[in-house]
């Protein structure tokens, strides 16, 4: 039988969820003073995604983990099935945005990414996938690793494939991180894992080698955008060439640099770097709060990230299907974080990648509140589980 939900509220993930809405709101209230009055609408818009964002926790929460378990496959097959339906839609319905076909638009609402959305119904139905394997082969040995490893590669590759159509390479980067991390909480043969990890290591070099040393090769063989390869190339050496993708990096770390310790406050910038209300948001922050300022930013997703490790092992003798849903979740997060925050600084290409519950972006926004929500109730289940222990 169920339990009834009485777990209250979870303080701690609200606190966390008021503390990204504030820095995203204010960093892009600030960045408006730097644009033109028809372009500075980002505060409002963002406002109301979070709004949206928070209707939906809301709602989650009245589903139990029972309900979430059974509704997770159809969720991640839905997922599959919307991104099958925008390589097909026409041209007016899904037009070419930054050299990609990855959003439907509609007229008076805006666009819509997708990938954002399947993002967690892939960790969905990663998380199911687990949760079922376990269930059924009580007793594990290589075949049986094998045997899951196999179908979360599958369950993974779909949606990559059907992003990598778009093409958008960047985002379906993070599907394999996210299944990668998975694989390696799920309980699977280390020794499985590492010949798995070795061979992706070798192929994923010589990928980027041949990008590097081959480009036009690279267009042909791997379906990548020339402006794809601009960016990697940008990636191993920003100074040496001015063009587009080396110009918002170096602008990054002028913005950055010029915020120095405590940053110019509010109403003050003065350096303007190209997509920052999307891919440069930290340095938008950077400048306006300095080292203090952004050290909070990282700070606050490095709690993020423990609080989701933590209650990710709390509910996994409840849960598996909670658990993993958890560290999915936290790979998502701290992906998008770590690529993010390296474009801005230079260590890692510029991918496209927004830092997430921060970046302005309705579809980024929802999606990562939407997974939000189900963490949020997976927490709420711990806490009826520790109620009913103590006969509360």
């Amino acid at each position: 039988m169920e339990k009834e939900n009485t777990g209250g509220l979870q303080f701690d993930l609200i606190i966390i969820f008021l503390l990204f809405m504030a820095t995203s709101l204010t960093a892009l209230y600030n960045l408006q003073e730097l644009l033109p009055g028809d372009e500075a609408d980002f505060l409002f818009k963002q406002f109301i995604w979070y709004s949206a964002g928070a209707l939906f926790i809301f709602l989650i929460r009245m589903l139990d983990l029972n309900q979430l378990y059974q509704l997770s496959f159809y969720a991640y097959l839905f997922g599959v099935l919307i991104l099958g339906v925008l390589l097909v839609s026409p041209e007016s319905l899904v037009p070419e945005i930054n050299g990609t076909y990855s959003w439907f638009a509609f007229p008076g609402i805006g666009t819509i990414q997708p990938a954002e959305f399947t993002k967690i119904t892939t960790i969905l139905g990663l998380a199911i996938t687990i949760s079922k394997h376990k269930e059924k082969y009580v007793n594990k040995d290589f075949k049986t690793d094998f045997i899951l490893l196999l179908k979360l590669v599958i369950i993974a590759a779909i949606p990559v494939f059907l992003i990598l159509l778009q093409p958008d390479f960047g985002t379906s980067m993070v599907y394999l991180v996210i299944l990668s991390f998975m694989v390696l909480v799920s309980g699977i043969n280390w020794k499985l894992i590492f010949t798995i990890v070795a061979s992706a290591a070798i192929i994923g070099g010589g990928a980027l080698m041949l990008i590097v040393n081959y480009p036009q090769l690279s267009e042909d063989l791997l379906n990548i955008d020339p402006y794809q390869i601009e960016r990697i190339e940008t990636w191993f050496g920003p100074e040496e060439e001015v063009d587009a993708g080396s110009y918002q990096v170096n602008k990054s770390f002028l913005a950055i640099g010029s915020g120095q310790l405590f940053g110019k406050g509010i109403g003050d910038l003065q350096v303007p770097v190209p997509y920052a209300e999307t891919d440069f948001i930290f340095s938008v922050i950077a400048e306006s709060f300095g080292f203090v300022g952004s050290s909070f930013v990282v700070f606050l997703y490095f709690f993020l990230i423990y609080k989701l490790v933590s209650i990710g092992l709390k509910i996994y003798n409840t849960s598996v299907f909670g658990s993993m849903f958890c560290f999915g979740y936290m790979a998502l997060i701290s992906v998008h974080t770590f690529q993010n925050i390296g474009m801005s600084i230079g260590i890692m290409p510029i991918t496209g990648v927004p830092l997430l519950l921060i970046s302005y972006g309705g579809s980024s926004v929802l999606a990562t509140l939407i997974g939000y929500g189900i963490i949020y109730r997976v927490s709420e289940e711990i806490t009826n589980s520790e109620g009913y222990m103590f006969g509360k």
